[in-house]
């Protein structure tokens, strides 16, 4: 910017050069100076400052404050899933006995099946996945035990249809619904008892 003192000076726009596209202002502050302002008139994209893309947003971008309270809403299964993503999830993610609690009373409110084992420990996770634990964990991933009643919807989005249910494959989806791990073995202990009855009716028969 410059000052010009001389009343009535008007400067010129520069004829070439790298700021051909400038032009000048003038501006009175009194009837004895002027001052000659630059001013841009056209398009500035080429001094445009570049901006880079936002990157994209995930659960780790949060801090650490959300992700306490993201995990204080959680249920057994999805803390229980959440704990061990990551070593960083492990350090405070709580499943301890009070989640357990919680978990299978809401499931028996629901009239859903709980761990018919007596001996059900809730020390820790490792103890307490035993049994019929996790096959009762792989229902509600899969979305089995949804809409298994009328008005109870999706377990899992809350939601009065459920969208993610399979279709049913002949008997397989009734026994992994219905039976339990214990349930299993005793129907293998049975084979072998419904076996020796055929064996011995047949002796009878012969005999």
């Amino acid at each position: 910017m410059a000052l010009q003192w001389l009343p009535g000076f008007r400067a010129k726009a520069p004829s070439s050069g790298p700021a051909a596209s400038t032009s000048t202002k003038s501006v009175s502050f009194s009837p004895s100076k002027t001052v000659a302002m630059p001013f841009h008139d056209g398009d500035d994209s080429d001094n445009a400052v570049p901006i880079s893309p936002q990157p994209p947003r995930s659960l780790m971008s949060l801090p650490p404050e959300l992700h306490i309270q993201i995990a204080k809403q959680l249920i057994y299964p999805d803390a229980l899933s959440l704990k061990h993503s990551s070593r960083y999830f492990y350090n405070f993610v709580d499943t301890g006995v009070n989640l357990k609690i919680e978990w299978l009373i809401s499931r028996r409110l629901l009239h859903l099946d709980c761990p018919n084992d007596t001996r059900c420990d809730l020390g820790s996770d490792l103890r307490f996945c035993r049994g019929s634990v996790p096959l009762l964990m792989q229902r509600r991933r899969e979305h089995i035990e949804c809409e298994s009643r009328p008005d109870l919807g999706c377990l899992i989005y809350n939601t009065r249809t459920c969208i993610h249910r399979r279709p049913p494959r002949l008997l397989h989806r009734w026994f992994r619904r219905r039976l339990t791990v214990e349930t299993w073995w005793v129907l293998l202990a049975l084979v072998p008892l419904a076996l020796s009855w055929l064996w011995f009716a047949e002796l009878l028969f012969f005999a």
